[in-house]
């Protein structure tokens, strides 16, 4: 048995909606199954956890505080590992606090099963220090604020510096700890703003800022937590990856914020949990195979459970008709809430009419977004309200991007859940798109002396197999594209996006290094392992060349092409150096065939010239 993390849980999460502490552990194969009999060792440690945990738990006074015990796998190396997570309930100012008792409940547990008990001295002085932990770490007036805040129906967000009080326009912040009591807050003052969860392997953050723009076209001042940037309106409070809670936390304690847009990923929400206790809606896009490979999601039922983390909290749901995962997974939470007031309406977004349930929902009045004979129509029952045509969507590239057709209608259903008119909806969908500066390094396109260059973010199998759908219905005489993996993807995965890559039909392919996404890899290896599938996958030797670096590739993608080329970039170290490259070059008035200029890399060999392994 080997303690794998243990962390805090500050909000819904995948075990339930309460904060506390959860500990994994990873388990012998021997340790759960014995003599073909389940539960042996991994019972015992969970039976002797919980009787541990409670213990503690209503010596210290947290008799209120549930305890649970989670069997889960991870897939590590191709081989599926089995685990446990064990999680107990605390108060939301005492979460390090819980860890501690947590990790206290496990070594009793197992002290005791390796035959040295626990003796009452020994708990005494445990609970002694742990009552001092919690003492040092609680905030009582957090707690009474937390509770005025559910009976005034405002949200209470609150992290280890700041908490605040409403959201957006009607937010007010305060130091963790120089709270105000509650008879001392101008409740009137304070009100919440809508707010929806985008979650999904594929497609969040275009999904996102289409939003934005559509809520910026109604009048709102939208907020926007995500991938690349915290963005209010126009101006970017702070770049990087903010795709989990405290990315939230940040957009809806602007007070310009009228909306706010959550672009929510799997880690965030396994990891620490939700920002938010309730929401308007929640949007889940799409389920694929991308990290698999980590905690508590060795599959896609179970990565389907992880994106329905957000059903926790949501009051409506847009969800993907289309995704056999999503549709099953949706009827598992129905039927484990039948006896519930608490299942979220939904509405459903699909490419095809014929879709059942789509026709279902029709059928009963129900409200989504559909493509019909080329339209993007807004549906309830049996009537339905074209807002645009696919193919005047810049970013669906005249139709042939049917993912980013998809993340529109997603975009559609979730609009009108949100209130938003049908003439704002449809000047978002007509504008957004049209410039790369509306959704960077996501499916952006130039023309550069007659060469057609995409640059996109595409990092998965779903990815690569939509994007290279798009580009070949694209009128091109050759087709490039850019090939890298990140360290921490197996062989597998490599092989699946070399098998698109040639059943899509490029004619040439540069293979990058990804310096920045090493992982433990050495340089070199990963290269040297696309190049290997895409020669299995049955691409041609002269048909493929290596490149030192992203930047380099790229403009070796440029040295190759020629009037009539489609070249396909994606860009995962250096995409704002790709596009600074891509502005300078159209700004010079480039020609294929003309010198690069300043700034050229080089490092860039042919396949014939040195052996992938010498790279």
């Amino acid at each position: 048995m080997e303690l794998h993390d243990s962390r805090r849980l500050t909000g819904a999460n995948f075990l339930w909606h309460l904060p506390g502490a959860v500990l994994d552990l990873l388990l012998e194969p021997a340790e759960v199954v014995a003599d073909g009999e389940r539960g042996s060792v991994a019972d015992a440690v969970v039976a002797a956890w919980q009787h541990d945990a409670r213990r503690m738990l209503d010596a210290l006074g947290w008799q209120a505080q549930p305890v649970l015990a989670k069997p889960v796998t991870v897939a590590r190396g191709g081989v599926i590992v089995p685990g446990l997570s064990l999680a107990l309930a605390a108060p939301l100012d005492a979460l390090y606090a819980a860890c501690s008792v947590n990790e206290w409940a496990l070594d009793a547990a197992v002290s005791r099963l390796g035959g040295a008990p626990i003796e009452g001295d020994d708990f005494e002085v445990a609970r002694v220090r742990l009552a001092a932990e919690i003492a040092e770490e609680e905030n009582p007036a957090l707690i009474a604020l937390h509770a005025a805040a559910a009976l005034n129906g405002v949200a209470l967000l609150s992290d280890d510096d700041e908490v605040s009080l409403g959201m957006g326009t009607g937010s007010k912040v305060w130091p963790a700890r120089e709270l105000p009591a509650p008879g001392d807050v101008d409740w009137d003052a304070l009100h919440n703003v809508p707010t929806t969860i985008v979650t999904g392997t594929n497609g969040k953050s275009t999904t996102v800022r289409l939003l934005a723009a559509m809520a910026t076209a109604a009048g709102h001042v939208p907020g926007i937590s995500s991938t690349d940037w915290v963005r209010v309106g126009d101006e970017v409070l702070d770049e990087g990856d903010w795709s989990g809670p405290g990315g939230g936390r940040m957009l809806l304690r602007d007070q310009r914020v009228t909306l706010g847009l959550l672009e929510t990923a799997r880690g965030g929400m396994m990891r620490r949990g939700l920002a938010l206790e309730d929401a308007n809606l929640a949007v889940i896009l799409n389920v694929g195979a991308d990290h698999l490979t980590e905690w508590g999601t060795p599959d896609l039922e179970s990565m389907a459970e992880a994106k329905f983390i957000p059903t926790r909290v949501a009051e409506g749901l847009v969800l993907n008709a289309d995704d056999e995962l999503i549709v099953a997974a949706f009827a598992r939470l129905w039927r484990d809430r039948e006896d519930e007031v608490d299942v979220p309406e939904v509405s459903w977004f699909s490419l095809e009419p014929a879709n059942p349930v789509v026709a279902e929902a029709r059928a009963v009045g129900g409200r989504g977004a559909l493509l019909l004979d080329g339209n993007l129509v807004r549906f309830e029952g049996g009537e339905a309200t074209v807002l645009a045509a696919a193919t005047d969507v810049p970013m669906t590239l005249g139709g042939a991007a049917r993912y980013n057709v998809a993340n529109a209608l997603a975009a559609i259903a979730a609009a009108h859940e949100l209130g938003l008119a049908d003439d704002a909806i449809a000047t978002g969908l007509r504008s957004f798109g049209s410039d790369p500066s509306d959704n960077p390094g996501r499916l952006n396109r130039f023309e550069l002396g007659g060469v057609e260059v995409l640059v996109d973010f595409a990092h998965n199998a779903e990815g690569f197999a939509a994007l290279f759908e798009a580009a070949a219905a694209l009128p091109a005489e050759r087709r490039l594209v850019l090939l890298g993996q990140s360290g921490d993807r197996d062989l597998e995965s490599t092989k699946g996006m070399a098998e698109e890559c040639v059943r899509a039909g490029f004619d040439h392919v540069v293979i990058k290094e990804l310096t920045e996404h090493l992982r433990g890899r050495e340089l070199g290896e990963l290269p040297a392992e696309i190049e290997a599938a895409l020669l299995e996958a049955g691409l041609a030797p002269g048909h493929f060349e290596h490149a030192p670096s992203e930047l380099a590739a790229v403009e070796a993608a440029f040295r190759w092409a020629r009037p009539g080329d489609l070249l396909l970039l994606l860009a995962h170290d250096a995409r704002d150096e790709v596009l600074a490259l891509i502005h300078r070059l159209q700004a010079s008035g480039w020609q294929p065939g003309e010198p690069l200029g300043a700034g050229a890399t080089g490092g860039v060999r042919t396949a014939d010239a040195a052996p992938a392994e010498e790279s």
